[in-house]
């Protein structure tokens, strides 16, 4: 499917400009929907999600152990899972990422202490002797597990998600938008990148600024980076400095996606690797991007019109 910007596509100042924005969006979302749909079924995506629901959900415990120990962590498995799971073997020399993995055995129904614990503790339970107990959580211990990039072997599926095109100076009128948007925008050297696999994040400047600072890690792939910029500010317009849940979340990166699919779009940009982008996001309901069209479409028209004032005549 390509999404490249049809030509003859302009909201000039006029009369009907608001009325042509809207369908011109709103076919596009529908457009995306379609996209959403496909990538779903297509055979890429299947191998990509079967190969994801191999990999454990941490805790939230776990979870700050592994960014604690290697920030860029993306996948995490144990030495064995690697090989028996995946075909891939841990490097010579890799440290190990330490977390806490469940204890799982016979469990007394009282005390619901393993049979060992149970004999040394002051529980009289002997309705049933222990081989006849229920297994459950009795504990943890330290366990070993190793990211992705301290393996090699057979890659792992990957999705395209990166927009595709002839950028331009899309990216200096991105940057230069930040003061028209109140945000402000760092473009982050990979080498210097500290937020893992995240080509963007956004989050409050500091304790003192609450203003909205986008980080956006640099890439030779300047029309994907043009895309990250525009989901980022989208996020700041549309969710900066609120509390959601998971749910909540995924609706937002939702919303965010859309936004970047349609700007990008408008900008002459390919951006169909915004449809595998949300399947991976919210794999069971694509019309969610229907259902929030009033909010993405708003925040695409006031992203479109700051880009036309930077430099009118680049995008008409």
């Amino acid at each position: 499917m390509s999404t490249t910007r049809d030509s003859s596509v302009s909201f000039d100042q006029t009369d009907t400009r608001s009325d042509e924005m809207n369908s011109t969006i709103e076919q596009w979302i529908d457009d995306l929907v379609a996209g959403v749909d496909d990538a779903q079924a297509s055979e890429e995506f299947q191998e990509w999600l079967d190969v994801q629901s191999r990999f454990h959900d941490y805790s939230y415990r776990n979870t700050l152990l592994i960014k604690r120990q290697c920030p860029e962590a993306s996948r995490v498995a144990g030495y064995r899972t690697w090989q028996e799971e995946f075909d891939r073997h841990v490097t010579e020399g890799e440290s190990a990422i330490w977390i806490w993995a469940p204890i799982i055995t016979k469990q007394c129904p009282e005390c619901e202490n393993s049979p060992s614990y149970h004999e040394d503790s002051d529980c009289e339970y002997d309705e049933t002797p222990p081989e006849e107990w229920s297994e459950g959580l009795v504990g943890f211990k330290p366990a070993p597990v190793f990211d992705v990039s301290q393996t090699e072997g057979e890659p792992l599926p990957d999705l395209d998600t990166e927009a595709t095109g002839d950028a331009s100076d899309l990216v200096e009128q991105l940057t230069d938008a930040a003061d028209d948007l109140g945000v402000t925008v760092r473009i982050v050297p990979a080498e210097e990148w500290t937020h893992g696999e995240a080509k963007g994040i956004c989050e409050q400047l500091s304790l003192v600024d609450v203003q909205p600072l986008v980080e956006v890690r640099d890439r030779e792939n300047e029309a994907d980076l043009a895309r990250t910029l525009i989901h980022e500010y989208a996020h700041a317009l549309l969710h900066f400095d609120v509390d959601d849940d998971d749910t909540e979340r995924s609706k937002r990166e939702v919303e965010a996606e859309a936004v970047a699919y349609v700007v990008g779009r408008y900008c002459g940009l390919d951006t169909s690797g915004s449809a595998f982008y949300l399947a991976a996001w919210e794999s069971d309901d694509p019309e969610i991007v229907r259902e929030r069209l009033g909010r993405i479409s708003r925040t695409a028209e006031k992203l479109i019109d700051v880009l036309e004032s930077e430099s009118p005549s680049s995008l008409s």
